[in-house]
This record gives C-alpha cells, sequence and structure tokens, in this order.
C-alpha cells in the first residue's frame, strides 16, 4: 500500500540537508555568474547638428551666441552614467554674468525631432538638466560610508552561511548510510565552500570597484566639469558639462539659459553604437 511504503521510508534529513547546501551553492554561484558581462558593448557617439559647425582636431565643434552670451560646444566622451560636452562660455557684454553648469537643459527628441514623452509619466516632455557639480561633490561621503555599510552587510551574510554550510556538512557526515551518499554529500560541501570563497571575493572586489569610481567621480567633480561662478565681461570659461544618458533619443535640443539675458540654443545627434569588447591583455 502507498501509505505503508510512506511510513516505512527511510528518514528525509540528509536529502533535506544535502539540498540545502545545493540550494546554497547555486544561489551563490548564480550571483556571481550573473556579473559577467557580455561580449558587446553600446558607446554613445554625439556630433552637432546646429550653429556654425567646424571640424577642429578631428572633432566637430559648434558655435551659438545670442545676446552677448557664446557657447561653443563638442562632444568629449560617454563617462559612466553621462555623456560629456566640453563647453566654453564666453562674455561678450560689458558686465560680469553668473554661470552655472546646471543651467543646462534639454529635451529629447526621436528621430524626426519629435520630442519624446517621459517612460515614467507620459503626460510629460523628456527633458532633463545637466549634472550640479557642486551638489555631486557633496554626496561622495554619502556615497562612501553607504559602500562600506554594504559591505558591513556582505560579511553578516556571509558569517551566516558559512555557519549554515558547515552545520549541514557536519550533520550530512554523520548520516552518511552509504559510500555513494558520502561522496554526494562531500561534493555538495565542497562546491558551498568554494561558492563562499567566490562570493567573499566578489564582494571584495565590488567594494574596492566602487570606492575607486568614488574617487574618479569626486575627481571628475572637481578638477574637470564647468564650475559656477562670475565669469567677467570679456573673458570666457571653460569645462566639460555632464548630462544624463538617455538611450532612446536620437538629438538633444540643448539649452543654456542665463535668466533674464540669454537663452542659447543647441541641438545634438546622438547614436548608440554596439562594438565588441576587446580581450585583455595577460
Amino acid at each position: 500500500m502507498v501509505y505503508l511504503g510512506l511510513i516505512n521510508s527511510p528518514p528525509m534529513k540528509p536529502l533535506y540537508i544535502a539540498c540545502c547546501r545545493y540550494f546554497i551553492a547555486v544561489g551563490l554561484l548564480a550571483g556571481t555568474l550573473s556579473s559577467c558581462s557580455p561580449n558587446l558593448t553600446t558607446t554613445y557617439q554625439l556630433e552637432p547638428a546646429s550653429g556654425d559647425i567646424a571640424r577642429i582636431d578631428g572633432r566637430l565643434v559648434t558655435k551659438a551666441e545670442q545676446n552677448g552670451v557664446s557657447v561653443v560646444a563638442s562632444f568629449e566622451k560617454e563617462d559612466l552614467e553621462y555623456v560629456a560636452l566640453d563647453i566654453e562660455l564666453k562674455n561678450h557684454t560689458d558686465h560680469p554674468i553668473e554661470i552655472n553648469p546646471a543651467d543646462f537643459h534639454f529635451t529629447a527628441m526621436n528621430s524626426v525631432k519629435d520630442t519624446l514623452t517621459d517612460p515614467l509619466n507620459p503626460a510629460i516632455l523628456l527633458a532633463r538638466s545637466a549634472a550640479d557639480p557642486s551638489y555631486e561633490i557633496g554626496r561622495m561621503d554619502f556615497k562612501r560610508k553607504e559602500e562600506t555599510k554594504r559591505l558591513k552587510r556582505a560579511k553578516v551574510v556571509n558569517t551566516l552561511l558559512m555557519v549554515a554550510v558547515i552545520a549541514a556538512d557536519a550533520s550530512s557526515s554523520s548520516n552518511s548510510r552509504t559510500y555513494g551518499e558520502y561522496l554526494r554529500n562531500r561534493t555538495l560541501s565542497n562546491l558551498a565552500y568554494q561558492s563562499l570563497a567566490v562570493k567573499r571575493v566578489v564582494n571584495y572586489s565590488n567594494f574596492a570597484n566602487r570606492m575607486q569610481r568614488y574617487d574618479y567621480e569626486e575627481y571628475r567633480w572637481r578638477e574637470l566639469a564647468l564650475k559656477a561662478g562670475s565669469l567677467p565681461a570679456g573673458e570666457s570659461v571653460r569645462g566639460f558639462v555632464y548630462l544624463p544618458k538617455v538611450p532612446n533619443a536620437h538629438y538633444l535640443a540643448i539649452s543654456y539659459t542665463i535668466p533674464e539675458l540669454s537663452t542659447v540654443p543647441l541641438l545634438f545627434k546622438q547614436e548608440l553604437v554596439q562594438q565588441q569588447k576587446r580581450p585583455r591583455r595577460r
């Protein structure tokens, strides 16, 4: 009878413990493998599509001016979550003007230059502002503290997983009824220990990479970005302006506004190019 078979069946504890270690190992490995990147990478390419365009030192540069405020712009590079424009502001008026890179704004457009709508709110246009270096610098300490907290949480999880693996290993070893079961349990235990070791390495590697990225970000905002301040009459200033990425945009309609003085328009064409990743040299 089925009921008699169930009653006389062997205890399920070793199987449960083996499954527990199996899922721990598979989960750790899955988390590690998910960090692998594909062979193809997508890069952003922008070029000016309005104003007085010229090719200088191999790059396309555009110039636009209104009410004595001149903007010279070219695409510099893709930079993490931003695209960076090399901007030079010139003050041709007879008085100082206040400049701020956060006063650069853009709306995203499709291939026929119709304005796109925001994916999160279709009722409004897809518009963004350039990054404010002063604000971003102020966030660096917070980012570093959050990363340290994340590593501490990972250490706690790793300790709990290690305790669970050791307990499961000890229990399964003492409950192995055949040599085959013993080999299977040892294999699963070794896989769990190795996966946990890999997870620890990945945790510390991610921590180091992110902290290094924050060091670069701080350098970027302090040294590379266009600075806010007063620009005297007849002088110019140059730096990078960082625009948030909008992957589905074909054009960026950019404007630089100085309140009650001028709004200088710029148009850039955007293209996403897929490239094969170069193999790392050993």
